[in-house]
């Protein structure tokens, strides 16, 4: 199957549709709200690392980490569908919001584990999964996240330059619409233990 290699104009891109995808609010794994309200004093961050199925898994392990889920975010189609995406017209990549406690975790942390959980230098696509919805991403609503991500992102570039490591492509943008994924693609791998995982890291330590 083809799969686009470069971001739709907004004039390409598919129009979308004004109702949003129908999901359970709960939490497969903690039991906590995947929708808003979230508890008092929780932050977010938006972040794209290749296919989410795995990607959420690795921050709803994490102490302080109130909620998470997967969906679509950085491009132009409203309330895409999974498949949509996946034809490369809608912009948007494949992405986790992550909701956490800061006073439990630090977005600090929160980036460690985002940088060494993928390879961030690998443009659209991550392993063998190809295509703009697998694009290694930032996308902070604060401006001390922003600082925080141009912060670790120079210091794992350094990191990885010492390996023989490209450039990094992370795109880091300010958060932009977040629409839930489908029903079954949230806490995918909980609900399906062997399923596919297809993140790999560069085995390089963000310090």
């Amino acid at each position: 199957m083809f799969k686009a290699m470069t971001l739709p104009s907004p004039a390409e891109a598919l129009p979308g549709r004004d109702t949003a995808i129908s999901i359970t609010a709960k939490h497969a794994v903690n039991g906590h709200t995947i929708v808003e309200p979230f508890a008092a004093g929780c932050e977010k961050i938006i972040l794209g690392m290749g296919c989410f199925w795995g990607a959420e898994r690795k921050f709803w392990l994490l102490d302080g980490v109130y909620s998470t889920a997967v969906g679509y975010s950085a491009g132009i189609t409203r309330n895409p569908s999974y498949q949509e995406v996946c034809s490369g017209m809608t912009g948007h990549n494949e992405v986790v919001l992550v909701v956490y406690q800061p006073e439990l975790v630090t977005t600090e942390r929160l980036l460690k584990v985002f940088w060494e959980s993928h390879d961030p230098t690998q443009g659209m696509g991550q392993g063998n999964d190809r295509g703009t919805q697998y694009r290694s991403g930032i996308y902070y609503y604060t401006d001390q996240q922003k600082q925080q991500a141009l912060s670790t992102q120079a210091e794992y570039q350094a990191a990885l330059k010492r390996r023989g490591f490209p450039a990094i492509t992370t795109e880091i943008l300010p958060a932009s619409p977040f629409y839930y994924a489908e029903e079954y693609h949230q806490q995918y791998l909980a609900k399906n233990p062997t399923g596919y995982c297809g993140l790999g890291g560069t085995g390089v330590t963000c310090p």
